[in-house]
């Protein structure tokens, strides 16, 4: 259960939170420490749900593990069920809780009720965009966009056009994803799955790649117009040598090198986990 639970997702959720909460105390924003904590929790919740949930539709011609039996493989299937429903019951018990004694005002759950949409057409049928080749941009939107929103309304009660920041990530996080896709592209064949890659084709899809990470970097120097400074963005820019590695690592790929996956995976969530990173850290600091 815990690889598919997808750990690094996890992760990746408690980063842009962070960022989130990081511009709101940027801006002079008391800290407010139930719904930053209560907040956290909820959204590694939704995270964690969004991962598990869909693996319960899986066709049975779809192994969840290696080597799994008939009878483990339901086991495990009631186990992620049980699991994404307390997730979920534990999550609305979260809002309510801080709804019922006044910590947010009801127009703060704009968000997190997005996050819950993108939650379930992702996962549950008859929708179930994850195996529709949408299941990467439903999970970078809500990694990306949601999740900070979350925390910095969770903090300051209203939207700021700061969280503009959030479209470059956003296409990070895209990018991302879309090199996941190329090591699982023979299984996914194979059984059927629809990514946007078994969608699209290679063809496509690298050169859609190389352009959500330039167009992430154009953003981040576009962020002028919206109030932030190019100084206060000057550590995303860190990451720019390790993404123009990625889009090297997946131009060889279309040219039929021999891909080494592990590196393209660290360089691909070391450009997205980084950023977000280095973000939240110079937010926190300013």
């Amino acid at each position: 259960m815990l690889r598919l639970s997808h750990p690094l997702h996890l992760l990746f959720a408690a980063l842009t939170y962070l960022l989130g909460a990081g511009i709101a105390d940027y801006l002079g924003v008391a800290f407010r420490p139930a719904p930053f904590w209560l907040g956290l929790l909820g959204v590694l919740l939704a995270q964690l749900t969004m991962s598990l949930l869909p693996e319960i539709f899986r066709l049975d011609a779809e192994p969840l593990t290696e080597g799994e039996t008939r009878r483990g493989r339901q086991t495990l299937r009631n186990n992620l069920l049980y699991t994404s429903l307390a997730s979920l019951a534990a999550l609305a018990l979260i809002f309510y809780g801080l709804f019922a004694t006044r910590q947010l005002p009801f127009s703060s759950f704009l968000f997190p009720a997005v996050s819950l949409i993108l939650l379930l057409v992702h996962s549950l049928p008859p929708l179930r965009l994850s195996n529709r080749g949408f299941g990467e941009l439903f999970v970078a939107v809500h990694l990306a966009y949601v999740i900070p929103s979350i925390a910095f309304i969770f903090q300051a009660g209203t939207p700021h056009r700061f969280l503009a920041i959030a479209i470059p990530l956003t296409f990070l996080a895209f990018a991302c994803f879309m090199t996941t896709d190329f090591q699982s592209f023979a299984q996914d064949r194979k059984f059927g799955r629809a990514t946007l890659l078994t969608r699209l084709g290679w063809e496509r899809v690298v050169p859609f790649h190389h352009i959500f990470i330039i167009f992430a970097y154009i953003f981040f120097l576009a962020m002028p117009a919206f109030g932030l400074t190019l100084p206060l963005l000057a550590p995303a820019f860190l990451t720019l040598p390790f993404a123009l590695y990625q889009i090297l690592q997946l131009r060889n790929i279309a040219l039929g090198l021999p891909p080494n996956w592990k590196i393209l995976q660290a360089t691909s969530a070391a450009v997205f986990g980084l950023t977000a990173y280095f973000l939240a850290l110079t937010f926190w600091l300013r």
